[in-house]
């Protein structure tokens, strides 16, 4: 270890390009972006909350999806915005580590949460008479904080990690937020703990959400094909339909940035990555849910109406 910067308070980030010229251009559409975020997230939320219609398992659930959404984006969004408009500032060490904390709670939540969700929409298809008592309000409850427990735990277990490292020579962090692999290429100690964690953790993680979901809808699939009418079977399928593309969009991404060869890294290509499953993908998950769910379009409508009437 070289013992000449170790107490570095500090970093800056390098942001999405350094390019002034398409700083303007960056900065107006990722705000736009990051906008609709916040009012999808935040209108989805309040209409669930706020119609009886909605206050089932299911758009509970969906209401905590789009808290974790509103959340991680909001820990990366305001601060590379900044970056963009004007010249790179620079984030303490602490302001570092609580934004990944937070981005990192979250988006490990989301991993959960899908997963959740999937359970959900088996106790749904495969005994819809006695859903509401499978999946009552403890139960959902005790599920939640599963999820967010966990979340915490593996947050807290990175954080920790990453930032008890000593920091030598430069501290510009090349990417738009504090995360993990930009961070350990700083570091003048030993990070193989921390790469061994990261796999670990994250991996089995993964592992365990994508299994939950394939298994809840083999489930589901079995309980359709006992259903007798062509009907039947399309609605209880497409039920399922706003999930699956919610699952496909989040944990494509997912595996795609941290499970591909590491002879196909680009640090470009990171970024672009990032930048989809940070501030994309919470704008698209309301989308997807309000144009491909009923009960939620109904609910619109209503609130339309009542708006202009």
């Amino acid at each position: 270890m070289d013992g000449g910067n170790c107490s570095l308070t500090e970093f800056f980030l390098l942001g999405i390009t350094s390019n002034p010229e398409i700083k303007v251009t960056l900065f107006a559409t990722f705000l736009v972006i990051y906008l609709i975020d916040l009012l999808a997230n935040l209108g989805m939320i309040v209409l669930i909350r706020m119609n009886c219609q909605l206050h089932t398992p299911m758009y509970t659930f969906l209401s905590h999806l789009s808290f974790c959404d509103l959340c991680y984006s909001t820990a990366v969004g305001p601060k590379m915005l900044i970056d963009l408009l004007g010249k790179n500032k620079p984030i303490p060490k602490i302001g570092c580590a609580l934004q990944f904390f937070i981005f990192c709670l979250f988006a490990d939540s989301e991993c959960l949460l899908l997963a959740v969700m999937a359970f959900d929409r088996y106790k749904a298809i495969s005994n819809p008479l006695l859903y509401t008592v499978n999946m009552s309000s403890p139960v959902c409850s005790l599920l939640m904080a599963g999820v967010y427990l966990v979340g915490t735990a593996d947050a807290l277990i990175h954080t920790t990690l990453s930032f008890r490292l000593c920091f030598c020579g430069s501290n510009e962090i090349n990417h738009f937020f504090c995360d993990i692999p930009p961070l350990l290429s700083l570091s003048c100690s030993d990070t193989q703990v921390n790469e061994l964690v990261i796999f670990t953790v994250f991996g089995f993680i993964e592992l365990s959400t994508i299994s939950g979901v394939l298994i809840s809808y083999c489930y589901i699939i079995l309980s359709v094909l006992k259903i007798r009418s062509a009907g039947g079977r399309f609605k209880a399928f497409s039920t399922c339909a706003s999930h699956l593309t919610a699952v496909a969009v989040f944990q494509g991404t997912m595996l795609f940035m941290y499970f591909r060869p590491s002879s196909s890294y680009s640090l470009d290509e990171d970024k672009m990555t990032s930048l989809f499953y940070t501030l994309v993908i919470p704008m698209l998950n309301p989308i997807i849910y309000s144009l491909r769910n009923k009960d939620v379009k109904e609910v619109l409508e209503k609130v339309k109406n009542k708006i202009l009437f």
